[in-house]
């Protein structure tokens, strides 16, 4: 696996017509913070996310996640999909041991 190497664009960043456009509307991201993201060094969808926020809101990306990858794409100048996916994780909430024993006991019963 080659070892990527990010680096902050050392040009100054240029506002576009439309960066103030809402793209992920559950963390209400814009294209221009997108953008900025991409000047900052951020070059696949998960740095993206981790950097912003972008698909970790209440739709997890269903809505946004195709406009975030063609906006980091038009970014690099490359394809959509070499940037990648978000990578998809479980939400992480305690949980009472006694219920996974309380599970298993129904499962055996039946």
């Amino acid at each position: 696996m080659a070892k990527l190497v990010r680096v902050a664009n050392k040009e100054a960043f240029e506002e576009k017509p439309g960066d103030d456009m809402i793209i992920c509307r559950c963390e209400e991201i814009t294209r221009g913070e997108i953008r900025r993201a991409v000047h900052d060094g951020m070059c696949t969808m998960n740095e993206v996310k981790r950097y912003l926020r972008s698909g970790m809101g209440l739709c997890q990306g269903q809505t946004c996640q195709r406009l975030v990858q063609g906006i980091i794409a038009s970014e690099l100048k490359t394809k959509p999909g070499e940037v990648g996916m978000i990578q998809g994780r479980a939400p992480v909430r305690p949980v009472e041991i006694g219920i996974f024993s309380q599970n298993i006991t129904d499962v055996q019963e039946e």
